[in-house]
Parts: C-alpha cells; sequence; structure tokens
C-alpha cells in the first residue's frame, strides 16, 4: 500500500499550516480549532519549514509559560521528515517507528500536498486485517 491510498481514504485531506511567525497561544488554538495534534510549519502553504506537535509545545510549556507568546519557530522541528505520495506504508511505519515521530508531512516536487500521523497509519492498517480476515473467513465457509 503507497501513503497515496491511505491520503485519499482520509475524510479532511487538507493540510493546516502555520507560519513559523505566528505565536505558540495561535498554535495552540489552530490545533485544538483543527482536533489535530500537529501542524506543518510554512511560510507560504506550499514549502514546509519545520513541524511543531502538541508534544513540542508541552515540553516547552513546562519550562516556561511565557513560551506561549513566542514565535512557533522557537519550538518547531526544522529537520523534517518527509515522505512522498508514492512511498510505500511499511517504509514510512518503520521511519515512524525509528524516529518516534507521529506525523510525517508529505510532498511532492518540494510542495505540500498532506500529512500522514500514526492514527491514519494504523487505521489503515486494521483496515487491511480485517479485509484480510474476511477473504480467509469467506474461503474457509465457502465448501
Amino acid at each position: 500500500m503507497k501513503i497515496n491510498d491511505v491520503i485519499h481514504a482520509k475524510a479532511q485531506q487538507a493540510v493546516v499550516t502555520i507560519s513559523p511567525d505566528a505565536t505558540v497561544r495561535e498554535l495552540v488554538a489552530l490545533l485544538a480549532e483543527h482536533n489535530v495534534g500537529a501542524l506543518v510549519v510554512s511560510d507560504d502553504g506550499e514549502r514546509v519549514s519545520g513541524i511543531v506537535s502538541e508534544r513540542d509545545v508541552v515540553r516547552r510549556l513546562h519550562d516556561d509559560d511565557a513560551v506561549l507568546g513566542a514565535p512557533v519557530s522557537t519550538i518547531m522541528t526544522a529537520d523534517v521528515r518527509t515522505c512522498t505520495g508514492t512511498d510505500g506504508l511499511t517504509d514510512l511505519m518503520q521511519t515512524m517507528t525509528e524516529h518516534r515521530i507521529r506525523h510525517v508531512p508529505v510532498v511532492a516536487d518540494g510542495r505540500l500536498t498532506g500529512i500522514i500521523s500514526i492514527g491514519d497509519v494504523v487505521k489503515s492498517r486494521i483496515g487491511e486485517l480485517e479485509f484480510e480476515r474476511d477473504q480467509l473467513d469467506h474461503y474457509v465457509h465457502q465448501t
């Protein structure tokens, strides 16, 4: 299965981005508004400058509650792991596990086309397993 297969099955395919100059408070509001765990940081909505997650906010907030007024660029991860829509899901699962990341931007020709979360991966994998189970059950009871 390819990343694009998972992306196209998502109810919401639009990627919410945030400017590196936005405040962490604005970030928290967007995370809550869109019910997501991470946002891609981008100046133009197309190029990936970074990624910032709930986890990034919590870790910084623990150290200094003034971080809410700071720019997102101060807490974002700038070295972003990305994938393409034609990459295999198994490779992505390996990357997410090895690097302990939950969200990966999907790019094509350097432009943001989607984002895939660990939840998307798990949902897709469960669907595959259920399909295989149903096929095996049908085969066994077909006699």
